[in-house]
C-alpha cells in the first residue's frame, strides 16, 4: 500500500531499537523525512544505518537526534533543531514489573515523567504548526496495559491510561482541521530489553528464551488470542497507517494491535 508520506518529516521519540526503531524503518521505506532519536549518538548512528539500509520511497531521508526527551534540556535542544515537524511518534516509554507494595514516590514520578509528560510537552510544541499547516499526525504509542491495569505493574497500566487520556484531550483540540491525534495500543511486543524484564517478572534467569516467552503469555497474558510476542513491524504498521493521509478519518481513537488479549470488541 501507497501512504502517500513521501517528503514528509517524522520525529520517532526513542527509536533506536524495538519498536520505536521498527516505525522509523516502516515511515522511511514510505518516502517520509525520519527523524531517529535516542539518548547515545553511538545508538542513533547505528539505528539510522540500520533505517538506510531499507529500500525507500521517493523523498525519504533519515537524520539523527541524540537526547533524553524526557529532559527539559534534550526537549528544547530538540525544539531549535527541528522546530516543526508533520509527524510526531510518541514512543519514548519505560515499564518494569513491580509488587504494587513496593513501588516508590520515585517509581511513580519517573513513570508519569517518561510516559506522560514527555510526549505531552512535545505534542503541545509541534500542535500549533500542524494547526497552522492545517496538517498533521501525532501518535502515542500506549499500551493494552492503559485498558487493563496489570497487577504486576500497575504505574506503568496508569501512566498508559493517562497517555490514552491525553491523546483523545489532544484530539480535542483538532476539531475542523486536518491534524489526527490517536493511540496505538500494543500487547508484549518482542524487543531490545525484553529478556531481562521476563527474567525479572518470572524469576527464570538464564533460562531458555522462547520457553521464558512461552510461560509468561500463559502465566501473565492468558486472554492472549495470539499466543506469542507480537513483533515490532507488527505495531510499525499499524503507526504507519495511521501516521499517513490515509487516515484522515481516524481521530481521537484508541487502536489496539494487541493479540486479542483484551476481552472487549469496544
Amino acid at each position: 500500500m501507497k501512504l502517500k508520506l513521501n517528503g514528509k518529516t517524522a520525529l520517532v521519540t526513542a527509536s533506536t531499537a524495538g519498536i520505536g526503531l521498527a516505525i522509523a524503518r516502516q515511515l522511511y521505506v514510505e518516502g517520509a523525512r525520519v527523524i531517529v532519536n535516542g539518548r547515545t549518538q553511538t545508538r542513533v548512528d547505528e539505528a539510522l544505518r540500520l533505517v538506510r539500509e531499507e529500500k525507500a520511497a521517493d523523498g525519504a531521508e533519515a537524520l539523527g537526534f541524540a537526547a533524553d526527551l524526557a529532559s527539559p534540556e534534550g526537549q528544547a535542544a530538540l525544539l531549535k533543531a527541528f522546530p516543526k515537524v508533520d509527524i510526531l511518534v510518541n514512543n519514548l516509554g519505560v515499564y518494569e514489573s513491580k509488587a504494587a507494595a513496593e513501588i516508590t514516590a520515585a517509581d511513580w514520578n519517573r513513570m508519569f515523567t517518561v510516559n506522560v509528560l514527555s510526549g505531552a510537552l512535545l505534542s503541545q510544541a509541534y500542535l500549533q504548526g500542524m494547526r497552522a499547516n492545517d496538517w498533521g499526525r501525532i501518535i502515542f504509542v500506549a499500551s493494552e496495559s492503559g485498558v487493563m491495569i496489570p497487577p504486576d505493574m500497575i504505574h506503568y497500566g496508569v501512566s498508559k491510561a493517562a497517555q490514552i487520556a491525553l491523546g483523545r484531550g489532544l484530539a480535542e483540540t483538532t476539531a475542523g482541521t486536518g491534524v489526527t491525534v490517536n493511540s496505538v495500543l500494543p500487547g508484549p511486543t518482542l524487543s531490545e530489553g525484553i529478556g531481562h524484564f521476563l527474567e525479572q517478572s518470572l524469576g527464570a534467569k538464564g533460562a531458555d528464551r522462547a520457553v521464558i516467552e512461552k510461560e509468561f503469555i500463559a502465566k501473565n497474558r492468558p486472554t492472549s488470542l495470539l499466543r506469542r510476542f507480537i513483533k515490532a513491524e507488527e505495531v510499525a504498521s499499524l503507526v504507519a497507517y495511521l501516521a499517513s493521509p490515509l487516515a484522515a478519518a481516524t481521530n481521537g481513537a484508541s487502536v489496539r494491535v494487541e493479540g486479542g488479549l483484551v476481552r472487549s470488541p469496544f
